[in-house]
């Protein structure tokens, strides 16, 4: 496969969509792509206004009322980012905060429109984040349902797989948390479960946005093997995360991003040295 070159910012060369002996080995042949963005480009477009901050009210009149060239602003939030990835591959995203990996996921889960570019993916993107809403008001076991429920899963298999999620979660190891309203839940609890339920159902492409940064090191343990099963199983998955231990133990190859452009796209080891070096300026 050809090499696909581009540049990172300031210049860096970056290369995307090419594959290590590394990656090589953990990828069923033949290589079967299961995303492709081409020169990738996300733009938010933000209307403001001297008055009414704050207030959803002013905040719509505002967009209703707006002209063409007006108060606005424009955040380039991915530049030109392009790469393949491969089922049997986890994908670590790591860069500084506000360099694009949330917004990256959401353009490959089809949430967010292109600016200019391509996004294109074998199978069903589902994405996991750990701010994804959930109904507080209802237990844990109806939100396992729902949570199965929109993923495609039918009454049968969530029934099937109910305790295995809950087991999984770690959500009953000091009480009967299941049966009470999300509310109750501490952010990490709740997050945990939102794992559990996208975890139990086999994706064609798997993104996790920070959640395995909110249990503790038993969960993450559990977290990380069970990432590796959904690779066995021929789907691919990314992984946003700050902690580079995570995804060192858990993906094979890193897509470093910063300001919205890929800098290195490689093996785990390769990029996270230039991307701790980086980080220690």
């Amino acid at each position: 496969m050809a090499v696909a070159e581009h540049t990172g910012q300031d210049g860096a060369p970056a290369e995307a969509g090419y594959k290590t002996p590394a990656q090589a080995e953990h990828t069923p042949a033949p290589w079967v792509p299961t995303v492709i963005a081409e020169d990738l480009h996300i733009v938010y477009r933000v209307y403001g206004g001297a008055k009414g901050k704050g207030s959803a009210t002013a905040a719509l009149n505002r967009i209703v009322r707006r002209k063409p060239g007006g108060n606005m602003r424009e955040v380039h939030a991915v530049r030109g980012v392009s790469f393949t990835a491969y089922r049997g591959q986890a994908i670590g995203l790591i860069g500084s905060n506000g360099s694009g990996k949330s917004t990256l996921l959401k353009a490959i889960a089809g949430l967010l429109p292109a600016e200019s570019g391509k996004v294109y993916t074998d199978g069903q993107p589902s994405l996991l984040g750990v701010n994804a809403a959930m109904m507080n008001d209802l237990t844990g076991e109806r939100n396992v349902v729902l949570g199965g429920l929109a993923m495609g899963m039918s009454r049968e298999e969530i029934q099937q797989r109910y305790q295995e999620i809950v087991d999984f979660s770690g959500i009953n190891e000091k009480g009967d948390f299941i049966t009470l309203p999300m509310r109750t839940y501490s952010s990490g609890m709740a997050a945990r479960l939102r794992f559990s339920i996208a975890a139990a159902k086999r994706h064609d492409v798997l993104m996790i946005d920070e959640a395995l940064a909110t249990g503790d090191k038993k969960f993450q343990k559990r977290s990380e093997k069970r990432i590796r099963e959904l690779r066995k199983e021929a789907g691919t998955v990314f992984l946003v995360s700050h902690n580079n231990k995570s995804i060192r133990d858990t993906c094979e190859r890193v897509l470093w991003l910063e300001k919205g452009r890929l800098m290195l796209d490689g093996p785990t080891e390769d990029v996270l040295k230039e991307y701790e070096k980086f980080t220690s300026k």
